[in-house]
């Protein structure tokens, strides 16, 4: 029999947590047609001698709405073997849009995903209207991976309400009409909604994100739209203070999982320094919850985030940050050097409960404009006020306009302790995910996740098994979120397959590189992939040892 690719005598962990086999994998048709000794020939093989072959990498948590427009590859995930990526997340994206709210609509992801205006302008031709012609364009795109989309709250609330999305809860009627455009969204393909109820979460200057003023009415109806449809997913940040769990954000989320009938997911599944026992306290409260197929999203290690004053995005949530956000540099500066700002900061910090609190005493100065200020590099701003003497709120902004606000401090918000975290990422309550892919490129990167977790977790620290540690990257999150064809190497599934060098795979903890290939010449956070030797998108070969080929087989997902 012939085939049209064939992965040779491979190691096959195949998802399911089971151990692993060698097998063959013939491909027809982009599904997988035989496992085991494949006889006959393909067109194509691949040799996985001493490699192994898994399902490809899905990855729940992604920002990609924009970078679709100049990367259907999205390098940043696929080159660490990631073949399916959700996009739309908390409630912010790209569509959909009357033309006059373009501009709104991106300044909003360059106060919330930290990307830069000119890249937005240079990137994004527009070429959509509602949530169907956007899905119908990135379609056209020839993505290299899969792609699941959520309706983002914030531009559906926008698209039907205009300005009153920011002013007020929407009527019964624009109620109606919203759930009207999810639904013909999801009948479409979409796959779900995603939404914000934090009141920090601000768009430009400060203004409030439009899905945040939804009334819990309204979510009440949109979630009513998945049970009617009866599939898709809900997604949303609703924990103002991350790793704990107010009781009227527990009562919200039940509320949307009996609603819906579907699962609901939320960022927040991670410790806190400044919580001890608080992450324990929050498994047991949401057990009930879990218990239903709603699940927290976490991370893998130290989450961590570029502080860059010139946006000052860790600054959302603070009274004093509204002065500063969106504003030109001279404005900035000038609020910086004032010593009663400075203290408004401070003040509120230590209240605790803020993105930063525990964070930007001993947060590292990471990157820097001025040759001048290269002594500071990779030291604390504890460290060096006891140098010089001064309030260390004091050094935070001192340096940072020393240096025309070009410097970069590193600051690490949460998983701060690796003992924990080993353990976090074996929890069944939390899903394995919130990479942020396409998001804050020029202050945090996570979107490496599955090789880190495969080099540093399962080879060097031996916290889980290469077996289970695949099924949580691949099986686990394609159930929730109702991806029924991939997550398994399995006959009459699709050929999603990633091949990688157990020995070698792995990446580093953090961004090692800044490139400057983005639209425009801008710049994003940057990490290598190592030991990933084949990526496969329904049974099209993307990538072969990091270098991209032609075969771009990514497929919009859940259309009708």
């Amino acid at each position: 029999m012939s085939y049209d690719l064939i992965v040779r005598n491979g190691t096959v962990i195949d998802g399911t947590g089971q151990p692993r086999f060698h097998a063959d994998i013939g491909v027809m048709g982009g599904k997988i047609a035989a496992i085991g000794a494949v006889a006959g020939q393909g067109k194509r093989e691949i040799d996985a001698t001493g490699l192994i072959v898994c399902p490809g990498f899905v990855d729940i948590h992604t920002h990609y709405d924009a970078q679709i427009c100049w990367d259907p590859v999205l390098g940043s995930s696929s080159e660490h073997g990631v073949t399916t990526v959700v996009l739309g997340n908390c409630g912010i994206g790209v569509a959909p849009s009357w033309p006059a709210d373009r501009e709104i609509n991106a300044l909003d992801l360059v106060s919330l995903e930290g990307l830069s205006i000119d890249v937005l302008k240079a990137g994004i031709p527009w070429k959509w209207e509602s949530f169907i012609d956007y899905m119908q364009f990135a379609a056209a795109q020839r993505p290299g991976v899969n792609l699941s989309f959520l309706m983002p709250m914030a531009a559906l609330r926008r698209y039907v309400m205009r300005q009153a999305a920011v002013e007020r809860v929407a009527t019964a009627e624009e109620t109606q009409q919203i759930a009207r455009l999810l639904k013909e969204a999801m009948q479409a393909g979409a796959n779900g909604f995603s939404t914000t109820t934090i009141s920090r979460q601000k768009g430009w200057q400060g203004a409030p994100l439009a899905c945040t003023l939804a009334s819990h009415d309204e979510l009440r109806t949109y979630a009513r739209v998945l049970k009617e449809v009866g599939r898709g997913v809900i997604q949303l940040n609703c924990a103002y203070n991350l790793g704990s769990l107010a009781d009227e954000e527990f009562a919200l989320l039940d509320m949307l999982t009996t609603e819906s009938g579907r699962p609901v997911t939320w960022s927040g599944g991670v410790s806190r320094g400044d919580q001890p026992g608080g992450l324990e306290a929050y498994l047991k409260k949401i057990e009930p919850l879990v218990a239903r197929g709603s699940k927290p999203q976490g991370t893998s290690r130290p989450l961590t985030v570029e502080v860059n004053l010139n946006n000052p995005f860790v600054m959302t949530d603070l009274e004093a940050g509204k002065k500063v956000l969106g504003q030109p540099k001279d404005v900035q500066k000038k609020h910086y050097a004032d010593p009663a700002f400075r203290r408004q900061v401070r003040d509120e910090y230590a209240k605790g409960g803020k993105l930063f609190s525990g964070a930007w005493i001993d947060a590292e100065v990471l990157r820097v404009g001025s040759p001048s200020m290269e002594k500071y590099l990779r030291r604390s701003v504890r460290e060096i006020a006891i140098e010089q003497g001064k309030e260390p709120i004091d050094v935070f902004f001192d340096l940072a306009l020393e240096d025309d606000l070009q410097l970069r401090y590193l600051g690490a918000i949460a998983n701060v302790e690796p003992e924990r975290v080993g353990k976090q990422i074996n929890d069944d309550r939390i899903l394995l995910g919130m990479s942020d892919g396409g998001a804050h490129v020029d202050m945090l990167l996570e979107s490496n996740y599955t090789t880190y977790i495969l080099g540093h977790w399962v080879r060097d620290k031996k916290a889980m098994t290469l077996e289970r540690a695949i099924y949580r990257m691949t099986a686990e999150p394609a159930k929730l979120f109702g991806i029924t064809d991939r997550g398994l190497l399995k006959q009459g599934l699709a050929a999603d397959i990633t091949v990688f060098d157990e020995q070698t795979v792995g990446s580093a903890m953090k961004a090692t590189h800044v490139n400057r290939d983005l639209p425009g010449g801008g710049a994003r956070l940057y990490v290598e992939s190592r030991g990933i030797a084949h990526v496969i998108v329904n049974g099209e070969p993307l990538l072969d040892h990091g270098k991209v080929l032609d075969g771009r087989a990514g497929e919009i997902l859940h259309r009708a």
